[in-house]
């Protein structure tokens, strides 16, 4: 059954931007049997293990998301230490190892995808312990792109149930379960999703099941996701230039405390995933960054070193914390001076649009949009309906919901249409 739901955004991202009321969204899913959410307690324990080759986006969307719904989510490390190695070169530091977590007791645990990440949690006897009493226990479990079939399948917790994972692993999800192919499948105490494109619907349809679909409203609404999952994006170009750059183009993505971690992440990831040298540069004095719903990330080099190279593309996440921590960083917002002084493309999603790009008049004479409460902020509000608009070498974009967009339309600019067209129906965000 396809459920599609109307919803009416109650809160925002943060308390303080409470002046305006975001466009509805809609989100669609499809159950088998339903198990009603409950309204109770916020304080819902969650674990999502992580592994050395963890899809980062599958795993921070499913933490992000779920935290925005007050629940208390450990990220475990299935590894030997804390900080573990992620996809495309993602480095995510763990709240605590596995063997720490074994005798607690958790409302949902939920793993994410990636190979050879699914692969690294299968191998994890706590992790598979674990899952196990879950399931015995009639307790919520989930998992995301190769887990359904590489970790949960091969630990038997499936039988019986529908079960969806990633496209290239049916064949092997048959095996232990009946394999579908909706977005987000749900089964008694068991929701699966096929991959990064479908991590954010899989994520609200969890808060859903933790705590019911009010609070699932309240939570997808500020996230502003695409009413029509699987089709193809749209940008709205002004101006259009060619952007430019030799061999391999240089993108720098700075992040900060506070810095929103979905948007940093599926930044990073998606141009790697293209083959551009994205280099992770922490504008603090230190390389992990406690992002704005506390995953903790590190990054590659510090920007007083990243300083001392050139950049095809530098481009800023979004977050209340993370964009005033950038509007303070002399170094960044000279880079970004310098960077329009060379007609060289740069690019700001969510509040760093208006907190960054126009105090400092990097916006002057160009349309942009941002996160809706905080487009009263900006100069000229002729675009900021769009969900990302590219005027010349600017690109701007809305918020978590519109990152994917976001990124994709950067590779666009860079790669060519096809390029990022071939992506998106690889991560699962428009149709196969």
């Amino acid at each position: 059954m396809a459920l599609m739901r109307h919803v009416t955004p109650q809160s925002l991202l943060h308390s303080s931007l409470l002046s305006s009321k975001l466009p509805a969204s809609k989100s669609r899913f499809s159950f088998s049997v339903k198990v009603t959410g409950t309204m109770a307690s916020s304080n819902k324990k969650v674990l999502v293990p992580v592994a050395n080759g963890t899809e980062p986006m599958e795993a921070v969307i499913t933490i992000d998301v779920l935290r925005r719904a007050s629940a208390d989510v450990t990220v475990a490390s299935v590894e030997k230490q804390l900080r573990v190695e992620a996809g495309h070169g993602v480095k995510i530091i763990a709240d605590s190892l596995i063997s720490d977590c074994s005798d607690a007791v958790f409302d949902l645990i939920s793993l994410p995808g990636g190979m050879p990440g699914a692969t690294n949690l299968k191998n994890s006897g706590a992790l598979e312990s674990m899952v196990k009493k879950q399931a015995a226990d009639g307790r919520l479990y989930a998992a995301v792109c190769a887990s359904p079939a590489v970790a949960l399948g091969s630990w038997g917790v499936l039988k019986g149930l529908k079960a969806t994972c990633y496209p290239s692993f049916m064949e092997q999800l048959q095996s232990s379960a009946t394999a579908v192919e909706s977005r987000v499948q749900q089964d008694g105490v068991v929701v699966t999703s096929r991959g990064p494109g479908t991590t954010m619907e899989f994520a609200v349809a969890l808060v859903e099941q933790l705590y019911g679909k009010e609070k699932a409203n309240e939570v997808s609404g500020p996230l502003l996701m695409r009413t029509n999952h699987g089709d193809e994006y749209t940008i709205k170009e002004l101006n259009p230039v060619e952007w430019t750059f030799d061999n391999i183009p240089q993108v720098l993505v700075p992040i900060a405390d506070g810095t929103e971690e979905m948007e940093a992440i599926m930044i990073i990831d998606i141009l790697r995933r293209a083959k551009a040298n994205v280099i992770v540069a922490s504008v603090k004095d230190k390389l992990e960054v406690l992002a704005s719903r506390k995953v903790k990330l590190e990054a590659d080099m510090l920007l007083d070193e990243a300083a001392k190279l050139s950049y095809d593309l530098i481009v800023l996440p979004g977050g209340l914390g993370g964009a005033q921590a950038f509007a303070k960083s002399e170094k960044l917002v000279n880079m970004l001076k310098k960077q329009r002084e060379s007609n060289r493309p740069y690019g700001a999603i969510c509040a760093s649009p208006a907190l960054v790009l126009e105090p400092h008049g990097l916006l002057k004479g160009k349309k942009a949009t941002a996160f809706p409460p905080l487009c009263e902020k900006l100069s000229d509000r002729s675009e900021t309906e769009n969900r990302v608009v590219v005027d010349g070498n600017l690109i701007t974009s809305r918020g978590p919901g519109t990152s994917m967009e976001f990124a994709l339309a950067i590779v666009e600019k860079l790669f060519g249409r096809p390029k990022a067209l071939e992506l998106a129906k690889i991560m699962l965000f428009t149709h196969p």
